[in-house]
């Protein structure tokens, strides 16, 4: 759905975005990660014709930017840093504003699309208040309402929970999840929020100064650290005997005690588990709760980010 080759722009002397290479497919989300000045938002200007690059070429739900970049323009959905709402207008004008600059011109077809995604996205009950009333967690739910107005195949999303108290950014990011299933489009992330991508994204891409430095999983990205992944094992009480049987269990590569707590590094915890829960209840060990707690996917990203090293 979205595909770039070597695309560059440069501000004078400052190279925004340097020789970018990305492939994006149909239906998935895709998170853009980085520090503020990493070149995120340069990116997805680029990719919308907001501006355009130095150098390089892109085409965005099969249009080249460059050659097309009013199909592209109709073909995308595109939420900035600010959400750009009229706030003198209500909820239901601001989108039937929209819609008809996107070119959804029908009355009957305009009238139905905003009732379906304000009834979806629970806002129906709220489109005749004036925009300037709401909160800026519902201004934010708002613009990315009206930003798939004209059925887009493709969204844009920059920064969508910037600012955002923690219980508004957890209804954004539950929106963003219900927009990918609801309307089948493909999602280009925008994010310095980890949770935002280890949530919502299939791949992520990490930039910093312009450049990649790694495109993969989230769990990719955790692997990055050089760190195991662990069992915490809480049981009522730790003994002597217990330790003694891990020392001789295979999976568990190095057992750490706090209190009443195991850490144990492992593996693979979905292989190890079992075998050194077994093996702790049958040197007379009660388990009380079991996790398996992956790498820090905040530690990798900063390892990253810190290192500068390209993957």
């Amino acid at each position: 759905m979205i595909e770039a080759e070597n695309l560059t722009r440069t501000f004078g002397s400052l190279t925004a975005v340097n020789n970018l290479n990305l492939h994006i497919d149909k239906g998935e989300v895709f998170g853009f990660l980085g520090p503020n000045g990493a070149g995120k938002t340069t990116t997805i200007r680029m990719l919308a014709c907001l501006i355009a690059p130095t150098r390089g070429t892109a085409t965005v739900a099969g249009y080249n930017i460059q050659k097309d970049p009013l199909k592209v323009r109709q073909s995308v959905g595109i939420l900035t840093e600010n959400p750009s709402l009229y706030e003198r207008l209500s909820a239901y004008e601001n989108m039937d504003f929209f819609a008809q600059a996107y070119g959804v011109t029908d009355l009957v077809e305009r009238r139905k699309r905003i009732q379906e995604l304000l009834e979806f996205f629970h806002l129906w009950e709220r489109r005749n208040d004036k925009v300037a009333g709401f909160s800026k967690g519902m201004k934010q739910k708002l613009a990315i309402v009206r930003a798939t107005v004209h059925r887009p195949p493709v969204m844009f999303l920059d920064e969508p929970t910037a600012g955002l108290d923690p219980q508004s950014a957890k209804e954004i990011r539950d929106m963003m999840a219900e927009l990918s299933v609801h309307e089948k489009c493909t999602i280009l992330l925008s994010t310095h929020h980890l949770e935002d991508a280890e949530k919502l994204c299939n791949r992520v891409l990490i930039m910093n100064k312009g450049s990649v430095l790694l495109v993969g999983s989230p769990d990719e990205l955790r692997q990055k650290t050089n760190e195991k992944p662990m069992v915490e094992i809480a049981l009522k009480q730790v003994s002597s005997k217990i330790l003694k049987t891990l020392d001789g269990v295979m999976a568990a590569e190095g057992v750490k005690q706090q209190e009443n707590r195991l850490l144990i590094s492992v593996k693979d915890t979905a292989t190890a588990t079992p075998e050194i829960v077994r093996s702790i209840v049958a040197a007379d060990g009660d388990v009380l709760a079991v996790n398996a707690l992956k790498p820090s996917l905040e530690e990798a990203y900063l390892k990253l980010i810190k290192g500068g090293e390209k993957q």
